[in-house]
């Protein structure tokens, strides 16, 4: 088992856990134990979880990008002192100085980032469970944990016949259109969601005055480069990945519109 595997283990562990719980108490109140929807509700539920987890870091962020807007007009008047000076010594004078400007203001421009990377683990550990559910299930073995019998179980759940288990590249033994169509759905959700989302704090963090700002050319970016990667990279994903991804940024957005 290599670094990366021995450092997933608690990760997949936990989430798998939780869906497990959520699955059981679903089940205890009426909803049948193999239906997908009883485990898609428990994906929502991990998702819930996480991202109430992340309230703490996520109005850390917000007042990041306040005190990121408020440094806009020393970050000008730096880059007005260096322009037209591409020396190596004035290149690493600027950017001591910038640093400077960051530590002195108590922001940094990752900060946006920061619960987005903490996401990354739990979601790696749910790709991983989920997308080898099927040969688990086939080894006679469990998932993190999810007993052989919970993970069989749910290797047959399906919602609108899209196996949860299932990718466009790998359909299973559902519905090959149900599980693209529902795939195609999805990542237009989650694009939509996460184009909104990066374009309001876009909008939060930087000044509109300053469209010249590497900085902000660099947020403009990734403005438009993290749906198509989400979008492109959707068709790998099991459908059950997707609920997860879709509802995380369905969250991120309403955190978006209600947090000033």
């Amino acid at each position: 088992m290599d670094f990366f595997e021995t450092f997933m283990v608690p990760f997949k562990w936990l989430v798998s856990a939780v869906m497990v719980w959520f699955h059981d108490a679903l089940s205890s109140i009426g909803m049948p134990a193999a239906s997908g929807w009883t485990w898609t509700l428990s994906i929502i539920a991990l998702v819930v979880i996480i991202r109430a987890a992340l309230i703490p870091v996520f109005l850390k962020q917000v007042n990041a990008q306040r005190r990121m807007r408020l440094l806009q007009p020393d970050l000008k008047r730096l880059q007005d002192k260096y322009k037209g000076r591409s020396d190596p010594q004035s290149r690493q004078a600027m950017a001591q100085e910038q640093m400077a400007l960051y530590k002195e203001h108590g922001t940094n421009p990752f900060s946006a980032c920061l619960p987005m990377l903490i996401q990354v683990p739990f979601f790696f550990a749910l790709f991983q469970v989920l997308s080898g559910i099927t040969s688990a299930a086939g080894r006679g073995q469990g998932s993190g944990a999810m007993s052989h019998g919970q993970v069989v179980q749910f290797d047959q759940s399906s919602i609108a016949g899209a196996p949860l288990s299932a990718s466009v590249l790998h359909g299973g033994d559902g519905d090959p259109a149900a599980v693209a169509v529902l795939t195609v759905l999805m990542i237009l959700v989650m694009t939509a969601a996460q184009f909104i989302t990066q374009r309001r704090m876009l909008a939060r963090s930087m000044p509109e005055e300053a469209p010249d700002n590497p900085l902000v050319r660099q947020q403009r970016m990734i403005l438009y480069a993290l749906p198509i990667i989400f979008g492109v990279g959707g068709i790998l994903f099991p459908i059950g990945v997707l609920i997860y991804w879709t509802t995380t940024n369905l969250w991120t957005m309403a955190q978006q519109f209600f947090v000033k």
